[in-house]
C-alpha cells in the first residue's frame, strides 16, 4: 500500500490533476469515481495506471479486478493519499490515469459545435455533455478555452468526453474544416442581441453553431467566420443566459427541427 503524499507515483498524479502543460506533455489525464472509469473503459480507452482504497465497494472492486486482468498496473493507497490526489471532497476511492485520443471528425460532418474563449470548466464541461446528447458531430475548441482534459471539466461532461470528437484547434484550422472542400458549412454565431431569433434559423442544413464565452462573448475570428446571427429571445429582460444554458437551448432546436 502506498501510504506516503510523497510517492513519485502520487506526485505524477496530482501534477497531471493541477497542470494543463503535464496533461499535454504526458498525453494523459485522470479520471475519477467508479462509473466515470467504466465509461472510459467500456468505450475502449487505454488506463495507465490505477489507485484504489479498501473502502470500494463490490462494484468499484469488479472495475479494479477488470483493469487487473487487462495489465493494468493497479495500487492500493491509503485513505490519506486517496484526498491527495483527488479533486473532489469525498473521493469515490478509485481513481485511474487515462491516455489521451483524438477520437476523427466524419468525413462530411452536417452538425458542429464551435466554442471560442469558453474558460469556465463546469460550462464547458455541461456543453460537451448536451453536444453528445444532442447528436453533435464534433466539437471544435478555438483558443482561449478550457483544457477539455481538467478533472472538473471531464466530470461535468460525465464521459461525453469519451465518444464524442474534441478538437483544440487555431482558427485557420477551423476555418479550413467548416468551409473546406467537405462542403462548406452555414456557420452561425450566438448573440446576445442582433440576429435573428434561433427558431426562425435553418438548423436543417449542413451547420456549425459558435457559442462564446461568458464575459465577452465571441471574439473577432469567430464573427469573421460566421455567416449569420442568432439570438434567444428573452422577454423577461434578463441581460444574458449562462453558456451552458444558451448552448442546450441551440443545440436541442437543431434537434427539433431535424426530426420536424
Amino acid at each position: 500500500m502506498i501510504s506516503s503524499v510523497h510517492n513519485s507515483k502520487v506526485q505524477a498524479v496530482r501534477r497531471l490533476q493541477s497542470q494543463a502543460r503535464e496533461r499535454h506533455k504526458d498525453q494523459a489525464f485522470v479520471v475519477e469515481g467508479v462509473r466515470l472509469c467504466e465509461e472510459a473503459l467500456e468505450a475502449g480507452w487505454i488506463a495507465r495506471q490505477a489507485f484504489f482504497t479498501d473502502a470500494l465497494d463490490e462494484r468499484g472492486q469488479a472495475l479494479i479486478r477488470g483493469l487487473a486482468e487487462r495489465n493494468t498496473p493497479t495500487e492500493q493507497v491509503s485513505q490519506a493519499v486517496m484526498e491527495a490526489m483527488s479533486e473532489t471532497e469525498s473521493p469515490q476511492g478509485v481513481l485511474v490515469v487515462v491516455s489521451r485520443q483524438t477520437l476523427p471528425l466524419p468525413p462530411n460532418p452536417d452538425f458542429l459545435l464551435i466554442l471560442d474563449s469558453l474558460r469556465d470548466p463546469g460550462n464547458l464541461g455541461t456543453i460537451l455533455r448536451t453536444a453528445l446528447a444532442a447528436g453533435v458531430q464534433g466539437v471544435l475548441l478555438a483558443p482561449g478555452c478550457a483544457d477539455p482534459w481538467a478533472g472538473k471539466v471531464l466530470r461535468a461532461a460525465m464521459g461525453a468526453h469519451f465518444r464524442l470528437p474534441i478538437h483544440s484547434l487555431k482558427w485557420p484550422d477551423i476555418r479550413g474544416i467548416v468551409k473546406g472542400s467537405g462542403g462548406p458549412l452555414n456557420v452561425y454565431l450566438a448573440e446576445v442581441a442582433g440576429g435573428i431569433p434561433y427558431s426562425q434559423a435553418d438548423f436543417c442544413a449542413p451547420m456549425a453553431l459558435i457559442v462564446g464565452g461568458e464575459a465577452a462573448g465571441a471574439g473577432s475570428d469567430a464573427r469573421t467566420l460566421a455567416d449569420e446571427k442568432v439570438r434567444i429571445p428573452m422577454p423577461g429582460g434578463s441581460e444574458s443566459l449562462n453558456a451552458g444554458i444558451a448552448a442546450s437551448i441551440l443545440l436541442f432546436e437543431v434537434v427539433r427541427q431535424r426530426e420536424k
